[in-house]
């Protein structure tokens, strides 16, 4: 229950946050977006002492060491890549460009149709 109510206090914090920020509207625009980003980093500080909150940290912590461990390729690879993705989309237009032209001819000597 408190998780939820905290999650829920989350939100109207956001929601005062996005109050304040038309609110502020004859302040200049600067005030207006700290206004607003403080709500959010209240909001979000509320949101992660929950369980859900606490979960979503954990996640978004391991998922960052998973990404550490990642190992990207090398340009030249990466560019070879490209390259056979891009032949492979001509060849497959082409390809469908065909098949089209043949249907199309087809249909017109079925129906006595001359384009």
């Amino acid at each position: 229950m408190m998780d939820k109510l905290k999650l829920v206090a989350a939100v109207l914090i956001v929601a005062i946050g996005v109050g304040a920020f038309y609110y502020l509207s004859d302040k200049p625009d600067l005030i207006r977006v700290l206004a607003l980003l403080a709500a959010i980093a209240v909001a979000v500080a509320v949101a992660l002492q929950s369980t859900p909150g606490k979960a979503a940290w954990e996640f978004a912590k391991e998922s960052r060491q998973e990404l550490r461990k990642v190992v990207w390729p090398a340009r030249k690879e990466t560019v070879q890549v490209t390259l056979v993705v891009f032949a492979m989309v001509v060849v497959i237009a082409l390809f469908l460009w065909g098949v089209d032209w043949i249907l199309l001819k087809g249909l017109q000597a079925l129906t006595g149709q001359r384009a």
